[in-house]
């Protein structure tokens, strides 16, 4: 990413390599991949995209091994706005695994 990119990116979420759409995200639930809401428990009890497990972020370095063994496993994390997944995607990156997304602009995006 270049230097102007990163610096309005600083500003401005932007779109990241691991970023995915809703449409990316409706195949890679056909290939199999594991769904994760990032929010709280509380949050995910409200509503939640189907088939998701709730591992809030502040979980998801304890429980993750609980769930998920094969660092090489397609993850994709969400949640309301895309940040606290996108953090979390950071968390699961620095754990080791390798195809981890990010749903951008979480669960309400167009």
């Amino acid at each position: 990413m270049n230097l102007i990119k990163k610096i309005k990116c600083q500003f401005k979420r932007c779109i990241e390599p691991n970023d995915i759409n809703k449409k990316q995200l409706e195949n890679l639930i056909k290939q199999g991949c594991i769904l994760i809401d990032v929010r709280s428990k509380q949050e995910f009890k409200e509503g939640h995209l189907n088939n998701a497990i709730c591992i809030p972020k502040y979980e998801i370095k304890k429980e993750i091994t609980n769930i998920v063994n094969d660092k090489n496993k397609k993850i994709v994390v969400y949640c309301d706005t895309g940040s606290r997944s996108k953090k979390a995607e950071k968390i699961l990156q620095e754990l080791g695994y390798k195809n981890v997304y990010n749903l951008y602009k979480g669960q309400f995006e167009e």
